[in-house]
């Protein structure tokens, strides 16, 4: 499983929201934490209303401080301070992932107005549309994200094969904290097809109509497939849900009657920001999460970590 972990701070309660869900969490993993704080070009003296750390001085007396409070003595954590100034404090983040080795990248879903905020084009946005690592992104307002506990996981498939390769991840997760895995993916009606799919359908609704019926079948051969081969893999419980209507809306609902403790996705972690947020059933989900903690995969992971 995950063995180094990436939490980017800024200095603010908000960032640090996600440390004591990170220490629970690694009482498990046993991995090595990195917090990393990179200064910016120009940087702002308050960041979400709280002093900003603009000098190495600073930054390290600050990150030194967060490790004391939310580790044990016995976890390994390290401390990185990128002193040389940055327009660009994503880009760096990307960056220190790929060449400390990270293989998680953990982070607060800034936004008083939910996650929308960030869909709009924050730090944690441009992360996960940059690079190749996973993001596990949290929402301070969350009441899990001070005590977790991974008993129901989440996993959203939207059907296209090339997003399936870091999927096994979530199992790997269900095995490690015994929880419950549900694989979950959606197929349109006839009402909540695309623009394009629907003047087709609105020509032919009839053999539309028997389409999307067949589709709905193939989807759940093609999850139980996966069930199966995780349950035999991993020894873990999964279920196969098949819904109808619009994806982000049914997932969510999904999550919210089954009570999930994360939802995965896997996105077009290469994609740009433009082209991974433009029509993308993922970001729609990311949007329309709420406080659900999310797991992240870039369809560019080559594979799992072990």
């Amino acid at each position: 499983m995950f063995k180094h972990i990436l939490i980017p701070l800024d200095g603010s309660s908000m960032a640090e929201s996600v440390l004591a869900s990170v220490a629970a969490l690694n009482q498990k993993l046993n991995a090595t934490i990195t917090l990393i704080h990179v200064i910016e070009h120009n940087a702002p003296e308050s960041v979400h209303g709280e002093r900003h750390l603009t000098n190495e001085e600073d930054a390290c007396n600050y990150l030194s401080e967060v490790a004391e409070k939310w580790f044990p003595d016995n976890t390994q954590v390290e401390r990185h301070v990128h002193t040389e100034e940055v327009e660009n404090v994503a880009a760096s983040i990307v960056s220190h992932a790929g060449e400390l080795a990270q293989d998680l990248i953990v982070m607060c879903a800034h936004g008083n107005s939910g996650l929308h905020d960030w869909v709009m084009g924050n730090i944690a946005q441009q992360v996960i549309s940059q690079g190749k690592t996973p993001v596990l992104l949290l929402h301070p307002n969350n009441p899990k994200t001070s005590a977790p506990l991974l008993a129901e996981i989440l996993v959203a498939h939207d059907g296209e094969v090339e997003h399936e390769a870091g999927l096994p991840l979530a199992a790997r997760l269900a095995q490690l904290f015994d929880a419950h895995l549900r694989l979950v993916q959606v197929v349109p009606t006839l009402g909540t097809l695309n623009s394009e799919q629907a003047a087709s359908g609105r020509l032919l609704p009839g053999a539309t109509t028997l389409l999307l019926e067949i589709a709905e079948s193939e989807a759940g051969e093609h999850l139980q497939e996966h069930a199966d081969e995780w349950k035999k893999t991993y020894d873990v419980a999964v279920d196969v849900e098949i819904r109808r209507g619009d994806p982000a809306n049914q997932v969510i609902a999904s999550a919210n009657e089954h009570k999930a403790d994360l939802i995965v996705i896997g996105t077009h972690g290469k994609a740009g920001i433009k082209a991974f947020w433009a029509g993308s059933v993922a970001s729609k989900i990311i949007a329309q999460a709420g406080s659900f903690p999310l797991l992240l995969i870039p369809v560019t992971l080559a594979a799992p970590p072990e």
